[in-house]
């Protein structure tokens, strides 16, 4: 059976995408000559060479250095429309996109660009390529949870643009209970919640997150094989995990892709999707994860299409749409078979 081809035509969506983790060297520079920004690199070949990574927080500080070119509303859209053109060549039918506002506030940004642009583009998207999408702000957890309020406060009024609020960021050191109040409050404005928990963080975060912050989905999770009565609540509650495989080797959570634990998170009936979390950091968005993973763990064709259809059945789109994403889904395995 050829995979590569295979993982190329089903459809697919992304639910764990922080839309700053697609600046590419290429738009960096040309972000920063627009914007007269000074980068500490000469070339595109030297950022790239910047992106080798001993961990979570070492990837952190390019990240946020590197979203410094960011400052008008052409930038914003600008950068979201070229990852949706490579989503869309990816065959992505529906996006569920993080954006990180403290990032860009905290220097001067004002929300409502950041928001304007980024939203803008999935717009354009939607009607030009396709792609369906939801949009998840995400709090930064090394912040304290009263400048997450504030960021809130900000965000309420635009409430109408977004679908959930989600934490991200250093994970160690900074549990989901730390962020509690805040979370009650997005839930009461009718908002939905996500959290990243159990990446570099103990099962307890995983814990903390459905129970405190009331979270629809676990990003990443990798850790809940740690402790097995997690692992029976995720199966039994369906949980979805947006795991992100080429990201936890590039961020040392495993040293290789073939020790990575998708196939026993899989075995063990969890509702695992693939991603690619930071694809222009991390060496591939969501075709290269699904091929690079197939081929290290020997993925099977069954596998790639639960995979596939845990991706729909995890987002956040009405129940009719999940049913057709799924059909499709199938459509291509069952042509594939024949």
């Amino acid at each position: 059976m050829d995979f590569t081809q295979l993982i190329k035509d089903m459809p697919k969506a992304e639910l764990h995408l922080h839309i700053e983790g697609t600046l590419e060297p290429e738009l960096m520079m040309a972000l920063a000559e627009r914007n007269g920004v000074s980068l500490p690199y000469k070339s595109v070949e030297e950022i790239r060479q910047a992106y080798e990574f001993s961990d979570l927080q070492s990837f952190l500080d390019i990240y946020y250095a590197g979203a410094a070119v960011l400052q008008t509303r052409q930038d914003f859209y600008d950068l979201t429309y070229a990852y949706l053109e490579r989503a869309a060549s990816d065959n992505v039918r529906h996006v569920e996109i993080f954006f990180d506002p403290q990032t860009h506030t905290d220097r001067g940004i004002a929300f409502e660009v950041l928001l304007d642009g980024i939203h803008d583009a999935l717009q354009a998207g939607e009607e030009k390529l396709g792609i369906t999408f939801r949009l998840i702000l995400c709090f930064l957890r090394h912040l304290s949870a009263d400048e997450a309020m504030a960021t809130l406060d900000e965000a309420l009024p635009y409430k109408d643009r977004l679908h959930a609020v989600g934490l991200d960021s250093s994970e160690v050191g900074h549990p989901p209970s730390k962020f509690t109040r805040v979370f009650d409050r997005a839930l009461d404005a009718g908002l939905l919640t996500v959290a990243h928990a159990g990446e570099e963080g103990p099962p307890e975060y995983i814990h903390e997150a459905l129970d405190l912050l009331q979270v629809r989905r676990i990003d990443h999770g990798v850790r809940c094989l740690e402790d097995e009565e997690l692992v029976k609540r995720l199966v039994r509650e369906q949980i979805p995990l947006t795991v992100c495989p080429l990201s936890n080797v590039k961020l040392r959570v495993f040293d290789t892709l073939q020790q990575h634990n998708l196939n026993e998170l899989l075995q063990a009936g969890l509702c695992v999707t693939i991603n690619s979390d930071d694809p222009a950091y991390f060496g591939g968005y969501i075709v290269e994860n699904f091929q690079q993973t197939q081929k290290a763990l020997g993925l099977s064709a069954t596998q790639l299409q639960t995979l596939a259809q845990n991706a729909f059945k995890a987002s956040f789109l009405p129940a009719e749409d999940i049913e057709r994403h799924v059909d499709s889904v199938n459509k291509v395995f069952a042509a594939q078979r024949a």
